[in-house]
């Protein structure tokens, strides 16, 4: 049945084409939402820029006839409408809600087209907005309202990455000497759906316990075995568990291009990034250099402004960066008086004997590693690098897309985030830019996943993550 939507302003700021996005349906904008929007269009950041793009938007649709009578967006039979609050249908509100704010104003145009409806048999109403309050508003006087969830991917049924089939030992033994399996030979796979570059654990039908790990090729539609993750020394970092195996599998492949680590705090999302990408970038020097950003976004209230240079400026937030790599170089344990950790001597690992900020600033002064803000990452090319976008769960779907069209000739990109933990008040769990991009990128031949689920940074950082 054909509806009316009426659009709140932030949902057009959410996402600049959702005009288009109710494809045979009624589109109503409040002229509310188009000064709202015209006090946005100066503003430097990616609400600005939406704001600008849905005024060009509005502008050329506004050749189609008057915005007033309703134009046609496209060819699929939605049309557009800006419609005036009337007075007396704002009166008719409740006292609470009389006020000539822009909420209010919005439930107004929504009632009456409603109560139009009523009146002409028009079509059933809907209030789109990303404002909860609002939605609660629209329930306490009669008006159905919804989120705006086009672009929102259900958490429950992200896409993980890995899966589990059973397979015989012949089989099994057949991937090993033959180095691929078709799956044909499994006993299961009629109706199996993998994803290009999905991990496959491989259970043996006879014997539970008996498991061989394998990468799903999509060009040969085979099973082949891992063969990086275990042949490669990352220093002090292995992997520890199943899932951080394929993890190492994938970032180790150049054919990769693209890869989404997600998981809890201290699954070894960002350190296995990082090991990879130093791996990758000194020791096989298939990349120029490790350039690493992340959002800049705090847990709680704002230190206020941070002086120095653009570098002075990001130290503070790139602290988790440094920590990382401090342990990749041995620089804790000397520091700390622990002596030489397991997998060889402090006085054979480079950086043993220096603080963690001089492995940093050594690896910067040899053109290894590099640090970018994502604010001035727009209008970059950036060839033959690995690049770690760290915390890109406060990333909106915009921004991310911003970054991955960055990515020159060469490059290898790889997104780490946990969905669960989001300091961004404009994304949550399911509209944020990085499971936007697992969810869009699943199935690429150039792109792969992992969901890292075993916590590995300590017992009691595992204990944390479950319980609290």
């Amino acid at each position: 049945m054909r509806k009316t939507f009426v659009l709140d302003t932030n949902v057009l700021l959410h996402d600049p084409q959702a005009l288009t996005r109710f494809e045979d349906n009624a589109v109503v904008i409040p002229i509310e939402v188009v000064e709202e929007i015209d006090r946005f269009k100066r503003d430097p950041s990616e609400k600005g820029r939406n704001a600008r793009q849905i005024s060009r938007l509005l502008d050329a649709l506004r050749e189609k006839g008057n915005l007033a009578d309703g134009v046609p967006i496209d060819d699929g039979g939605g049309t557009l409408q800006v419609v005036f609050c009337r007075s007396e249908t704002l009166a008719q509100l409740p006292p609470e809600l009389k006020g000539g704010n822009g909420d209010n104003n919005i439930l107004a145009v929504a009632l009456e087209q409603l109560r139009s409806g009523l009146i002409s048999d028009q079509p059933p109403v809907v209030l789109v907005t990303k404002d909860t309050n609002l939605r609660i508003k629209a329930d306490a006087v009669g008006l159905t309202a919804q989120d705006y969830t086009t672009d929102k991917v259900d958490i429950a049924d992200l896409y993980p990455g890995v899966c589990e089939l059973m397979a015989s030992a012949t089989a099994m033994e057949q991937l090993k000497s033959e180095g691929g399996l078709s799956l044909a030979a499994l006993p299961v796979a009629t109706g199996v759906a993998l994803q290009a570059n999905e991990g496959v654990t491989l259970v043996d039908q006879a014997q539970s316990n008996h498991t061989l790990l394998a990468r799903f090729d999509a060009a040969s539609r085979r099973l082949l075995p891992l063969q990086r993750a275990g042949k490669v020394r990352l220093g002090k970092v292995g992997a520890r568990n199943r899932e951080q195996t394929f993890a190492l599998d994938l970032l180790l492949d150049p054919a990769v291009q693209l890869l989404t680590l997600v998981g809890k705090a201290g699954t070894g999302k960002t350190l296995l990034a990082l090991a990879a990408g130093l791996h990758q970038v000194a020791d096989e020097h298939l990349y120029e250099r490790l350039l690493v950003t992340r959002p800049v976004i705090s847990l709680g209230k704002e230190i206020g402004f941070l002086p120095g240079s653009l570098e002075e400026k990001m130290g503070p937030w790139m602290q988790p960066i440094i920590d990382n790599l401090d342990f990749l170089l041995g620089g804790a344990d000397a520091d700390e008086g622990r002596g030489p950790s397991r997998g060889g001597s402090a006085a054979g690992r480079p950086g043993a004997q220096r603080s963690n900020r001089s492995n940093w600033t050594d690896l910067k002064g040899m053109g290894l590693l590099e640090v970018e803000a994502i604010s001035y990452i727009r209008g970059r090319s950036i060839p033959r690098q690995f690049m770690v976008v760290d915390e890109a769960q406060n990333l909106t779907p915009h921004e991310v897309k911003t970054i991955v069209t960055r990515v020159g000739e060469g490059t290898k990109i790889v997104f780490t985030g946990d969905p669960y933990q989001i300091d961004n008040p404009y994304v949550d769990a399911e509209s944020n830019g990085l499971t936007w991009l697992v969810e869009r990128f699943k199935g690429q031949p150039l792109a792969g996943h992992v969901t890292l689920i075993r916590g590995e940074r300590s017992e009691l950082a595992e204990l944390a993550a479950n319980l609290l």
